[in-house]
């Protein structure tokens, strides 16, 4: 969920009567600081962000906070008396939140045991707050630290990236087409949207943020990967790999060198940190013609570096943002941006779906990743009825050939069109035109209705 939504679901859990433990996480750049701190506004509260420090140097700050709030008597020194000093001064329910508390329960389950204890025995009524920029942390670890006393945690909220339709809310001045580029280069993180200036174009914002020493996004991805990841020799390898689309386990093997297991090992970790993922083909009946085992880049902003980036660091330092920018992506992002484009499409079909916009009333769409092509879109409903769609971005228009191709590919998928949804970023070859006109099962989306 994004951040609106979760502040009104922390609102609605501050509501309700009783004690409540609730998780709020999402990856760095999702403003989930913000997100407490709208939140807390108006509330009595105790606020502490945990730090990656000894045991001993925890429980100090912890303490000092805690002093500076309820006041400590020198020998006062132990989690179950500062649980016992929190509690509202108005009789108002005190929300706790522990910030980072990955830090605090790592190695500590003394201090868990007492918030636990806070929420049964609390003084009044509270709300503790666990909050969590770990992703891999949160989803793949907090429950075998907590064992038994994750069934105390009352809800788990988390907070995602922006969809492509709040980038065009935040840029209103901006073409549809420049949207695409923006949520094809750094994606839906807030904290990187911010950075960019609508009223430079793209290539501005790639030299200016991305390109340049001392621009905001230069070296963030790497920088990123440090926060969960060691041996970066050997994830940037895979990743680099991957950017170069070789995408299946084998692919990896001779290109990296690596043992397939110690590929197999280091890409669970990337999948737990949302870096990469596992391409599934929409499920057909042409699972013989499909392509099985690949995976790809996912996280936008990493996809972006390790494609255009990476691999030239040497030009990156010895070149002009300008000179290394014409040299490496002018008229290669078109072709990139495919992928994301199909993003956006499949997003306008939901978004048409939910406002009942779509022929049939679909419940879920996917790609289906064959030997010979893919079928960018495939919406389907609950009796298997499917809506077709064909997406084209980098081409100057979409061509009669390539929905022939398309058809050849359903063969192969075993799978039936009802109806056919044709998204260009450009132009129709006048024969798709003259088709749609002709057969209303055909329906031709451009620039504009997006």
């Amino acid at each position: 969920m994004q951040k609106a939504e979760a502040i009104k679901e922390l609102n609605s859990e501050y509501e309700k009567q009783g004690n409540q433990i609730v998780v709020l996480y999402g990856r760095e750049g999702c403003e989930k600081e913000i997100c407490i701190r709208r939140f807390l506004e108006g509330k009595e509260c105790f606020y502490y962000r945990a730090r990656e420090i000894s045991d001993a140097e925890q429980e100090k700050c912890f303490a000092e906070r805690i002093d500076s709030r309820y006041h400590l008597d020198p020998e006062e020194r132990d989690y179950e008396l500062y649980a016992e000093k929190m509690k509202s001064s108005d009789g108002s329910k005190l929300v706790v939140v522990i910030d980072e508390f990955e830090h605090l329960i790592r190695k500590n389950s003394v201090f868990i045991d007492h918030m636990m204890k806070l929420k049964k025995n609390a003084n009044g009524s509270v709300m503790i707050l666990l909050c969590s920029s770990s992703l891999v942390f949160v989803e793949h670890k907090m429950s075998s630290t907590l064992g038994k006393l994750m069934h105390q945690i009352d809800h788990i909220y988390k907070l995602t990236e922006l969809n492509f339709i709040d980038i065009v809310r935040i840029f209103p001045d901006n073409s549809i087409s420049d949207c695409v580029e923006i949520f094809g280069v750094i994606g839906g993180i807030p904290a990187y949207l911010k950075h960019w200036n609508p009223k430079k174009s793209v290539k501005e914002n790639i030299c200016k943020h991305i390109l340049s020493p001392g621009g905001s996004l230069f070296l963030e991805a790497e920088r990123y990967l440090r926060m969960e990841l060691r041996e970066l020799s050997v994830y940037n390898t895979i990743l680099t790999a991957l950017a170069a689309d070789y995408q299946k386990l084998n692919d990896l093997h001779k290109y990296t060198g690596f043992s397939r297991a110690k590929i197999s090992v280091y890409i669970k970790n990337l999948m737990e940190f949302e870096v990469i993922e596992k391409v599934v083909s929409f499920e057909t009946g042409g699972w013989e013609n499909a392509r099985k085992g690949m995976y790809q880049i996912k996280n936008t902003f990493i996809h972006f570096w390790f494609k255009f980036v990476y691999p030239n660091l040497s030009d990156l330092y010895m070149d002009t943002p300008q000179a290394f920018y014409e040299r490496y992506m002018e008229g290669r992002l078109e072709k990139y941006l495919n992928r994301y484009f199909v993003q956006v499409c499949m997003e306008y079909m939901n978004l048409m779906n939910k406002a009942g916009r779509l022929p049939i009333q679909i419940s879920k769409t996917g790609t289906w990743v064959g030997k010979n092509g893919t079928i960018d879109i495939i919406a389907q409903n609950s009796v298997r009825e499917n809506i077709i769609g064909l997406c084209n971005w980098s081409e100057e228009e979409m061509t009669y050939e390539s929905y022939q191709k398309l058809e050849d590919l359903l063969k192969e998928a075993h799978i039936h069109a009802g109806h056919y949804f044709f998204f260009s970023g450009k132009a129709f070859e006048p024969d798709l035109v003259q088709m749609a006109r002709s057969d209303k099962r055909f329906t031709l989306i451009d620039m504009t209705d997006l």
